[in-house]
């Protein structure tokens, strides 16, 4: 006897067609239906996101983390969520990108706890820092933000744990990005060329350009960007850009909204010339 679809998981994948992202596989939706399981059984006794309905939690959670994931360049092997709060996109990483070695960094226990709950249960290759990020004396290949608290505050921190030839992956809206990356670019001055910390994993990254994008995700070309999110990205008149430790791409996380982001941010390999 055939089993029936479980009514999640036909809508998550409804969802991701919606958005132009393609379907999952069969075990990733089975993996995916029981974080969600897991997901709701938490938020009912403790208050993981704001969003607690379960459409909202597919559409905004999980598709845009899904979305992050497959935009994530190839090549990277240790991957920091830093301020993972419920797990997005962190766990959503670990799911879409086995090859990717994720560190939840979260510093509330009773999230920590949930946390560590699902990477048990979705057997993933992560593991949770129950502490604040920044106390993490370790460089990882990519750091992704989403919806961290005093975000301009944390980027700067999150910079620094992004090794050379790395990427810094901001979940965004176009209207908070300019601020962020000038904040980055502030940290930037006081972070070590050669990384302050050690470095988790193998070799670096190649030092491929900011374009050249994307394991299954869009091409970062942002002579393809809508003209408010180019203004939105382009350094203001006698900025010091061209010295900025970081440069930076940017496009719509969904193509059906122009405003909410994934952008990514080169670490140089080398310090930038003065």
């Amino acid at each position: 006897m055939t089993e029936s679809p479980n009514p999640a998981a036909t809508r998550l994948n409804a969802i991701l067609a919606e958005a132009s992202q393609a379907p999952l596989d069969t075990a990733q939706t089975q993996r995916f239906e029981a974080l969600l399981s897991l997901f709701l059984r938490w938020s009912a006794r403790i208050n993981l996101t704001s969003i607690r309905g379960e459409e909202g939690i597919l559409s905004r959670h999980f598709v845009e983390s899904i979305a992050c994931a497959r935009a994530l360049p190839a090549g990277i092997s240790t991957l920091l969520d830093f301020g993972s709060g419920a797990g997005f996109p962190g766990l959503p990483i670990a799911l879409c990108r086995p090859e990717i070695a994720v560190t939840l960094a979260e510093s509330q226990g009773k999230k920590a706890a949930f946390l560590r709950e699902a990477v048990r249960v979705l057997r993933v290759a992560a593991k949770v820092h129950s502490g604040r990020a920044e106390s993490l004396a370790t460089n990882f290949d990519c750091v992704t933000m989403r919806a961290v608290d005093k975000m301009e505050r944390a980027v700067q921190s999150a910079a620094k744990l992004v090794r050379p030839g790395g990427w810094l992956a901001l979940m965004t809206t176009t209207a908070s990005l300019p601020a962020l990356k000038a904040a980055v670019e502030r940290s930037a001055e006081i972070i070590d060329p050669e990384g302050s910390a050690a470095t988790e994993g193998g070799g670096g990254l190649p030092g491929s350009p900011a374009s050249d994008l994307g394991a299954q995700g869009w091409n970062f070309n942002p002579r393809t960007l809508s003209a408010k999110m180019s203004r939105a990205l382009a350094p203001e008149e006698g900025s010091a850009a061209s010295t900025a430790e970081f440069s930076w791409s940017a496009a719509p996380l969904l193509p059906s909204s122009d405003d909410r982001l994934l952008a990514l941010g080169l670490r140089a390999n080398q310090p930038p010339s003065q």
